[in-house]
C-alpha cells in the first residue's frame, strides 16, 4: 500500500477550505444570482458555488496538477496519479440562500477510488471538520473556531434510543418512503433539512444517523473518512460500499446500524 503524506494533503485540504471561505462569505446573507439547474424540480446553484469551485481548482491546478478533480460545478478531470479531490463547494445551497448556516463546504480526497481524508467547513460558524485514514489506524480531528480537539461518535444502544437526520423526506422515492418510514417510526427522534452539518454531529457525539437517498460521490466522499475517524461508519442500504453516493446510511455505532440496516431491509 502507499504511503500517503497525510499531514501534507490534510494540510493542502485546509488551504482548499480557506480558499473557498474566502470566496464564499462575501455572498452569504448578502446579494447574489441564483439560477436553476435543475429538470423538473429546483436545484440551485448561486455566485458562491461556483467562485468557491473556481477557487478550489485553481489552487490544485498549482500545487497538485497531476491530481484529478470531481466538482459539482465544474464536472471530472481525469488523474495522472491515483489521487482525486471530490468537490462539493457549498453542500446544502438551499440552506445557504434561505440564509441558514446548515450548509457545508466538502473537500474530500480519493486515492485510486477509495476514500482517503475529507474535510467539511461551515465558514460562517467557524466550525471545520476533518478526518483521514492510514494503512493502520483511523484518525479525526475537529477545529471548532481556535480550538482542536479529537472527534468520538457516541455509545447508543440501538434504533428507539437513536436521534436520526435526513435532509428532505420527500427526496425518497417509491420504496424508498416506506424504508425511510420505518426508520423514522422506530428512532427516538428524526430532524429535518441539516445537509452535511448533520453527517459532522455524527462525529462530534451529539446525533446517531443520517440516512438519505440519491446522493453523489461529491456529496458523501469528505464526510466518511469524518465519522469513520470518529468511531463510526457510512454505508450503502444494504451493507455495502458508499463511496459514490446512491442511498446511504450513516451511523455512529454498530448496534445503530445493525438496527437501522434491518429496519431497511425489513
Amino acid at each position: 500500500m502507499r504511503n500517503h503524506d497525510i499531514p501534507r494533503l490534510l494540510a493542502f485540504a485546509d488551504t482548499l477550505a480557506d480558499g473557498a471561505r474566502a470566496a464564499i462569505l462575501p455572498y452569504f446573507r448578502a446579494d447574489h444570482t441564483i439560477t436553476d439547474k435543475g429538470a423538473g424540480r429546483f436545484d440551485p446553484v448561486t455566485d458562491a458555488d461556483q467562485a468557491a469551485e473556481r477557487a478550489m481548482l485553481a489552487l490544485i491546478e498549482r500545487a497538485f496538477p497531476d491530481h484529478g478533480v470531481l466538482g459539482e460545478e465544474y464536472g471530472e478531470r481525469e488523474s495522472r496519479s491515483g489521487y482525486q479531490w471530490i468537490l462539493d463547494p457549498i453542500d446544502g445551497t438551499r440552506a445557504f440562500i434561505a440564509g441558514l448556516p446548515t450548509w457545508g463546504v466538502l473537500i474530500g480526497l480519493y486515492y485510486e477510488g477509495r476514500p482517503l481524508l475529507g474535510v467539511m467547513d461551515q465558514p460562517y460558524l467557524d466550525e471545520r471538520y476533518r478526518g483521514w485514514m492510514s494503512r493502520d489506524s483511523l484518525g479525526a480531528n475537529a477545529t471548532v473556531r481556535s480550538e482542536t480537539r479529537p472527534l468520538k461518535t457516541r455509545a447508543c444502544a440501538g434504533l428507539s434510543e437513536a436521534i436520526f437526520c435526513t435532509t428532505d423526506p420527500h427526496l425518497f422515492r417509491d420504496e424508498e418512503e416506506n424504508a425511510f418510514a420505518r426508520v423514522r417510526e422506530g428512532a427516538k427522534l428524526v430532524r429535518y433539512g441539516y445537509d452535511c452539518y448533520a453527517y459532522a454531529m455524527i462525529a462530534a457525539g451529539h446525533i446517531d444517523g443520517v440516512i438519505e437517498s440519491g446522493l453523489k460521490a461529491f456529496d458523501i466522499a469528505a464526510l466518511i473518512p469524518i465519522i469513520a475517524g470518529a468511531g463510526g461508519g457510512v454505508c450503502a442500504w444494504n451493507g455495502g460500499d458508499a463511496s459514490q453516493g446512491g442511498r446511504v446510511l450513516a451511523w455512529g455505532c454498530e448496534p445503530v446500524r445493525d438496527a437501522s440496516l434491518r429496519v431497511i431491509e425489513a
